[in-house]
């Protein structure tokens, strides 16, 4: 039974792109140079049939593991969201309780996550801290470098 992954409209539409691109694209590509290594002769001694046929094994993993998330995949109603705690396609500002320091993430499935542009996941150690927070309320967050402290002072929804 797989389980069941909460994307955005956008997340999701990324995911079929990337799906399509590697059925449409990817999927011939590989298949034309395993056609070609064929025809180089003898397939026991033939390094570039051996990769080929690896890099189509792989490629059709990663296919199966796409199909079997766009099937699971559940959007996120963004008008039923709740800001009144941490959830999903939250944007939460924090700070840090030892240094002061204030930041602003949104979290989002783990798929979408991007640290880059302030998007981190909800099985991450600081969003799994902070789910289910309500603004004023401090999460204890066990990460790697210890257990950090995280107050929350707003909450709102991402745009």
């Amino acid at each position: 039974m797989s389980k069941i992954t909460y994307l955005t409209e956008e997340g999701l539409k990324k995911l079929q792109e990337e799906l399509n691109h590697l059925k449409t694209v990817e999927r011939p590509s590989i298949s034309r140079q395993i056609a070609e290594a064929r025809d180089k002769g003898d397939l026991s001694e033939n390094a570039e049939y051996d990769a080929a046929k690896d890099a189509q094994g792989l490629l059709e993993m990663k296919i199966s593991k796409m199909e079997e998330l766009v099937a699971s995949a559940r959007l996120i109603d963004e008008s039923k969201l709740d800001t009144s705690k941490v959830s999903v396609l939250c944007k939460v500002r924090i700070r840090n309780m030892s240094n002061k320091a204030e930041m602003s993430y949104v979290l989002v499935a783990e798929n979408e996550a991007d640290l880059k542009s302030g998007k981190i996941s909800v099985s991450s150690p600081i969003g799994k801290g902070l789910l289910g927070k309500k603004v004023g309320e401090v999460a204890d967050i066990t990460t790697p470098g210890g257990v950090m402290k995280f107050e929350v002072l707003e909450i709102s929804l991402a745009s």
